[in-house]
């Protein structure tokens, strides 16, 4: 809609819409941290057993220590030159603008490069979430990666299931704001009423309920049963059947509940994920156009229950849905209805689940209502020629940035490089071009100077840019005529908010123009004057007529001037929802710092414990390892200073040989060498090699016990 967001405006709507725009940025941007901060969780997670089982290797514990150092927030050590700002900026100037590349790119890296990749594209590149080019252009991309995929899938029903970098996109984009800020409204309350009855246990599967039976967790039970039986056993003894039939019909009324939910949410659904629907249904009827209509609905409701619906169900603390992760039996809860409503899209075969077989009346009795709740997400329309137009603006636009990390850059670059002969073959083509100006990639830049800074985007090339997938699908190119006719209406829709009396009906341009180009304010003047030229070239094109007094365009203007009373209410309504949400997503962000803080310490504790198995052998010795001894000087200093240091240590070269810590020693150089081992916290040791004679070391190696004991493990010579 024309003048929606216009800065130049300060009525009571535009200061709402301002205080929107920025609200929606910092979602955007703490959406791209807490993102990167999940990752990290995620990886320490899966990583810090390893230490305890002492396998961890030299690269994985590196970059577990890098994951838990954070980069100083006023650290300026690590900047670009002006030459540098001006490539890259024209660079992802063109990799936004031309979604093609990011889409071929995003099929072409392996599953190990994607998640980093992925993560530039989401919340980087196409970072303003809120923002409808750069979420057109995602989709775009999103438009022609699904293309592929269903172009190189031999198989119906292998399409979108397996773990491709497709489905991770896919995935990746519903933790964006818009699909974030939809799951908290829709299924907060539900969820975190459910889980105020913390005793309520709906366990079905016979085999546990059996052992609760044993243990005597059920009151009202205390009949003896053998303790090991198998599943059948379980399933046919009646007093689990007595049990576990209440809970089943328990269970598919709040299934019921939540699917009635998540139906009357239509509307507020996000676009881009109802847009996503829609080519997952065009491409299917496409590609294979025999396929049912259930078969298709399976397709879509994959996509918007498996990956973007049930994963906040099963894991209401990881989407901010709840203040308090829920106890062992409203977790099985939570499992139990997603594999209800997962069913409802995939037809259930509960091969090795066949106490889901139960729960089939339930997806029986909503199959019809999902069917078409699923076809009604497609129902939306298409925003080509709006994207052709806001891509046409872009190129006038002198502030367009995205918040970015050097390492981001570096990695992006790198990928291009690598595939640069499918991406863009021809030395004439603008992204080959490009990436031969900024030449070799930078090393990555340790993690405390990875600061993310604004980086300005700007074209290269003064012609609008024409996407590929865009000319495919844009049937009527946009004339000067249409931009100009625009342009006029929201000038107009711009002056008549700032002197609102101009607003009565009938509205008369040319009055209107005048009393702007007269007032005293500069900027009114200006756009007065503009808008009588305007108005000229707009009557000798032919696009409008002063003899019935414009009146095409006055019915125009009127209609948004309506449209942005009803739009003030909808910005007020939005900017309420959406302070809460980003107060959710502050809250989630200090529980992952708080976590990751958690990891450096419970590191550092097992790295102690490892390293400190020795005890005093007396008072003025402490064992470091076999043949190794503090000199009594060097205890009473670390003494003094109350640390953890222990070393120089003084040793042999044939105890070192002895046990294997020397390997080989060329003969001439025995006796002109010696070592010095520092250990600055347990776990740590700082290896020196000396020449005779001299200050300085000529070689320092600083080793981790995880690193030893992994290469131990290894039999690393």
């Amino acid at each position: 809609m024309a003048a929606e967001q216009d800065v130049e405006v300060e009525d009571e709507l535009a200061r709402a819409q301002k205080r929107l725009r920025e609200l929606k940025t910092k979602i955007s941007t703490q959406s791209k941290k807490n993102f990167m901060r999940e990752r990290d969780v995620r990886f320490l997670d899966a990583r810090i057993g390893l230490l305890i089982q002492n396998r961890m290797a030299l690269d994985e514990q590196n970059e577990v220590v890098c994951r838990l150092e954070e980069h100083e927030e006023d650290d300026n050590s690590h900047y670009l030159d002006e030459k540098r700002m001006q490539q890259y900026g024209n660079l992802f100037y063109l990799l936004q603008s031309e979604p093609r590349h990011i889409a071929t790119l995003c099929r072409l890296v392996s599953l190990a490069e994607i998640d980093t990749l992925l993560q530039t594209v989401m919340f980087t590149l196409y970072g303003n979430q809120y923002e409808s080019r750069e979420e057109h252009l995602l989709l775009t991309m999103f438009q022609n990666v699904l293309a592929a995929q269903f172009e190189t899938t031999t198989e119906f029903a292998s399409l979108l299931r397996a773990n491709t970098p497709v489905s991770r996109m896919m995935t990746t984009y519903t933790r964006r704001g818009p699909g974030q800020s939809y799951l908290k409204s829709l299924l907060s309350d539900k969820v975190n009423s459910f889980l105020e009855d913390k005793d309520l246990n709906l366990q079905i599967n016979p085999l546990k309920v059996y052992e609760e039976l044993v243990e005597n967790r059920l009151e009202g039970f205390t009949e003896d049963l053998p303790k090991s039986v198998t599943a059948e056993v379980a399933s046919a003894n009646p007093i689990v059947q007595s049990i576990i039939e209440p809970r089943i019909k328990t269970l598919i009324e709040i299934a019921n509940g939540f699917l009635t939910t998540i139906i009357d949410s239509l509307d507020q659904i996000p676009y881009g994920i109802r847009w996503i629907c829609k080519q997952i249904r065009s491409l299917t009827k496409r590609k294979y156009p025999d396929a049912t209509d259930y078969a298709i609905s399976s397709l879509i409701g994959g996509f918007f229950f498996l990956r973007f619906v049930n994963p906040a169900i099963v894991t209401p603390q990881a989407y901010m849905l709840v203040d308090r992760i829920p106890g062992p039996n409203s977790r099985i809860t939570l499992t139990l209805l997603a594999k209800m409503i997962q069913n409802l899209a995939n037809k259930p075969t509960h091969s090795k689940e066949t106490y889901m077989i139960p729960t089939n009346s339930f997806v029986e009795a909503n199959k019809k209502r999902t069917n078409k709740f699923l076809n009604d997400l497609c129902e939306v329309g298409d925003f080509y020629e709006q994207l052709e137009m806001d891509q046409y603006m872009a190129l006038s636009k002198k502030d367009i940035t995205i918040s970015i990390t050097p390492n981001e850059i570096y990695n992006t670059l790198a990928l291009i490089q690598q595939h640069i002969n499918v991406l863009a073959p021809k030395e004439t083509e603008h992204l080959h071009i490009l990436l031969s100006e900024i030449g070799t990639v930078p090393t990555q830049v340790p993690r405390k100077e990875n600061k993310a800074f604004e980086l300005p985007l700007f074209s290269r090339w003064e012609m609008p840019i024409q996407d590929l997938t865009m000319s495919l699908m844009s049937e009527n190119n946009i004339t000067q005529n249409d931009i100009l006719y625009m342009e006029t209406k929201s000038l107009f829709v711009q002056i008549i908010r700032s002197l609102p009396y101009l607003s009565r009906p009938p509205l008369k341009l040319n009055m209107i123009t005048e009393t702007a180009a007269t007032a005293k304010d500069a900027q009114l003047v200006h756009k007065g004057i503009k808008l009588k030229d305007m108005l000229k070239e707009l009557e000798v094109a032919g696009v409008i007529d002063r003899s019935d007094n414009y009146q095409l365009l006055v019915e125009e203007i009127t209609q948004e001037l309506a449209h942005l009373g009803d739009l003030k209410l909808k910005v007020m309504k939005e900017l309420t929802s959406l302070e809460s949400v980003y107060k959710t997503i502050i809250d989630h962000n200090n529980y992952l710092k708080s976590q990751l803080e958690s990891y450096k310490a419970y590191l550092q504790n097992v790295r102690i414990q490892s390293g400190s198995g020795g005890g005093n052998l007396g008072n003025n010795k402490k064992q470091v390892g076999i043949g190794v001894e503090i000199t009594d000087g060097k205890v009473s200093n670390s003494k003094k200073k109350a640390t953890n240091i222990q070393g120089p240590c003084k040793f042999t070269r044939q105890q070192l040989e002895k046990e294997g810590v020397i390997s080989e020693i060329n003969d001439i150089t025995k006796s002109q060498i010696y070592l010095s081992i520092l250990s600055p916290v347990p776990g740590t040791f700082i290896i020196s090699l000396y020449y005779k004679g001299r200050d300085k070391p000529a070689l320092v190696v600083d080793l981790k016990l995880d690193d030893l004991l992994e290469k131990e493990q290894s039999n690393f010579d």
